[in-house]
């Protein structure tokens, strides 16, 4: 299959008059995760400068690191440089988007082996190495649903999910029972829970995104004592069965029950107390 040169889509006419963002991870925050939970976020993500002054031409080429696939970029937007500001506390670049290509911001999926360390580059020793990956429908929103069988989601994701209230995971989860798992990534210790009565697993999950810790006993001690970004940084869900709501509760229980013994939930390898 041919691939499609980025060149064909967006025209840069003087690649020698910008600078390419890379925008990764930058020790506390993924950059896709702050351009789908706040734009105006995103945006000055695009205007911080550190004492090099590394955005030092006309313009910036935004990509962010789109980490659930290696080596794919979305597209976060062109921007031109108007004030380069370096005062105490002051630390800042004034920018504008230039609105061309604003309809393929979040859209534009672009393949590129990722650079070197670092997050500026001259633009054109890139440029001819891009190549679209895909166009979406719509502006990236957080992950597809993936199917049942498929969810093993670190909570800062599912966060996104939950806050947008994404319609395919929400027609997904609103109306099945479940038993999941919940792993501490820092120990790897495990909660089995699960849900059922009239409330839904999208219902269940919605209260570990809102308190991180679902009010079960050990997780709140532990979400009390070292706050709630504990859960945004080493907790990740899965689900291990899910039914439809018709289901009898008693069974809902006794696979739960069933899932403690497998994984060991209880004591000193997991977060269960009974």
């Amino acid at each position: 299959m041919n691939q499609i040169p980025l060149s064909a889509i967006i025209k840069i006419e003087s690649p020698r008059e910008y600078k390419f963002h890379a925008a990764r991870w930058n020790g506390y925050n993924q950059p896709l995760d702050v351009y789908v939970r706040n734009k105006k976020e995103w945006f000055e993500w695009n205007t911080w400068r550190n004492s090099k002054n590394e955005f030092s031409r006309k313009y910036v080429f935004s990509l962010i690191d789109f980490y659930p696939e290696n080596d794919i970029w979305l597209f976060g937007g062109i921007y031109e440089v108007l004030k380069r500001h370096n005062k105490p506390n002051s630390h800042s670049y004034e920018i504008k988007e230039l609105t061309e290509y604003s309809d393929f911001i979040g859209r534009l999926k672009i393949k590129l082996e990722k650079p070197s360390r670092g997050r500026a580059f001259y633009l054109e020793h890139h440029i001819e190495k891009m190549v679209v990956s895909e166009i979406l429908k719509q502006p990236y929103s957080g992950a597809v649903f993936p199917g049942y069988e498929n969810i093993n989601h670190d909570f800062s994701e599912l966060k996104l999910i939950f806050k947008n209230q994404k319609p395919d995971w929400l027609g997904a989860l609103k109306n099945i029972k479940g038993v999941y798992v919940i792993f501490d990534k820092s120990n790897g210790k495990k909660y089995v829970g699960s849900a059922y009565g009239d409330s839904g697993l999208w219902s269940r999950w919605s209260c570990y995104i809102g308190t991180g810790h679902g009010w079960n006993d050990e997780l709140t001690t532990i979400i009390n004592d070292k706050g709630y970004s504990y859960a945004e940084n080493n907790f990740k869900l899965s689900l291990l069965e899910y039914r439809p709501m018709k289901t009898d509760d008693k069974e809902i229980i006794n696979r739960e029950s069933y899932w403690k013994e497998v994984l060991l939930s209880r004591g000193n390898y997991g977060y269960n107390k009974n």
